[in-house]
């Protein structure tokens, strides 16, 4: 990158602030549709623009407020709290009067030196400006320190070259992702086409207790210590942080030894155990157990669900426990009693009602699940690949 000229973004841009005085809208100022589009923190993401949820001032408003007013060819930075999200107010978007809120700043370039993608490219990888963030609680990026931030400045043409191979890279991560998500939507498809809603069983399947159906319905503990006594590698610990609806994360699984593990031998798991979180924000969620990551222990926050084979099927159970509405469900009980956190005893474990169709058709949809699960997979290693690729272009050109 010596090669290419450095600068300082206040060589190349003008920096606009929003209005904070004394005119800044008050809630009761705000419109579902007028004159100017106010944006808020969530129009702007790191894939640019959104227009979900909008916030219009009238025309009156928006003559009195002084500064942070887009002009086409703008680009729309976030600078606190989420700080780095970008967006190029370019002539496809839809309103023509704009302004930004106050935890923005309006980037209006001072000449033609710096191609607008090009720029959003470097601004999303964080290591480019982290060192100029202020705040630890909520992260900030003052203008007076986004003014230091250094870019390197190719030729023009060499700028729209990385911008236009980064984006072709990016469509194909989304391609992949975008699939990933209508698998993941084929799946609760076919549960529901073959099973129905399991909260209202309007298929009017047998209704079993969740006691009835297994043989082991428990949580584990932390070991004495905590964080400070897992070990590199060894027996998993599997903690709520890994179980999410559908997948296990292995990211921060933590490991104990042996003589740690021995003191949760009533919380040993066995291949296709259904997981669930009973405490916490995250209670609910619930996966069944890899191969990969056993043997292994749970903690004081994650609940085993072990079904007998000739009633119940592991894939089946998980299903129907990550199905929308059994979620609902599920957090319901969760509040239930007044509790100040989120959380599901044995007892209501034990006591949770299941559907259960004939194990010969929970097994068929295990088999859908299965192949499906492959093509996800592959889909995933796309990703990977793909993420890895743009992750070493953007060392490429921008570090």
């Amino acid at each position: 990158m010596s090669k290419w000229e450095i600068m300082n973004l206040n060589q190349v841009f003008e920096f606009i602030d929003g209005d904070r005085g004394k005119n800044y809208p008050r809630q009761e100022e705000f419109f579902d549709k007028e004159y100017c589009l106010f944006l808020n923190t969530g129009n702007v993401t790191k894939n640019g623009f959104d227009f979900t949820e909008l916030k219009f001032i009238n025309k009156e408003k928006d003559e009195l407020l002084r500064k942070g007013k887009l002009n086409r060819e703008d680009l729309i930075l976030t600078t606190r709290g989420t700080v780095g999200n970008c967006a190029y107010y370019d002539e496809n978007i839809p309103f023509p009067n704009i302004r930004i809120n106050s935890g923005m700043v309006i980037l209006r370039r001072k000449s033609e030196i710096i191609n607008p993608n090009y720029f959003i490219h470097f601004i999303k990888n964080r290591r480019n400006y982290e060192k100029y963030l202020s705040g630890t609680a909520q992260p900030q990026l003052p203008i007076a320190n986004l003014k230091k931030v250094e870019i390197p400045l190719p030729p023009i043409e060499i700028q729209k070259h990385i911008a236009e191979t980064l984006d072709k890279v990016t469509e194909i991560i989304n391609l992949h992702k975008k699939r990933l998500e209508e698998l993941d939507t084929l799946i609760k498809a076919t549960f529901y086409d073959m099973f129905g809603d399991p909260v209202s069983n309007n298929m009017s399947w047998e209704i079993n207790r969740m006691s009835e159906i297994t043989t082991k319905i428990g949580s584990g503990s932390t070991p004495r210590g905590g964080q400070q006594s897992y070990k590199e590698n060894g027996i998993s610990l599997v903690r709520s942080l890994n179980v999410h609806n559908g997948f296990f994360k292995y990211e921060q699984l933590a490991y104990i030894d042996d003589s740690q593990a021995k003191k949760l031998e009533n919380v040993i798991l066995e291949e296709n155990d259904v997981l669930i979180n009973i405490t916490g924000a995250s209670v609910g969620r619930s996966c069944v157990i890899p191969k990969n990551v056993l043997p292994a222990r749970v903690n004081q926050h994650v609940s085993i669900l072990r079904g007998i084979d000739k009633f119940v099927n592991s894939l089946y159970l998980n299903n129907l426990l990550i199905n929308n509405s059994y979620q609902k469900k599920l957090l319901a009980v969760g509040m239930a009693g007044g509790a100040t956190r989120e959380a599901i005893t044995k007892q209501q474990l034990q006591n949770l009602e299941i559907p259960l169709p004939p194990i010969e058709l929970q097994n068929k949809f295990a088999q859908i699940v299965i192949k499906i699960e492959e093509q996800k997979k592959l889909e995933k290693q796309a990703i990977s690949e793909s993420e890895n690729l743009f992750n070493s272009l953007m060392s490429k050109y921008f570090d």
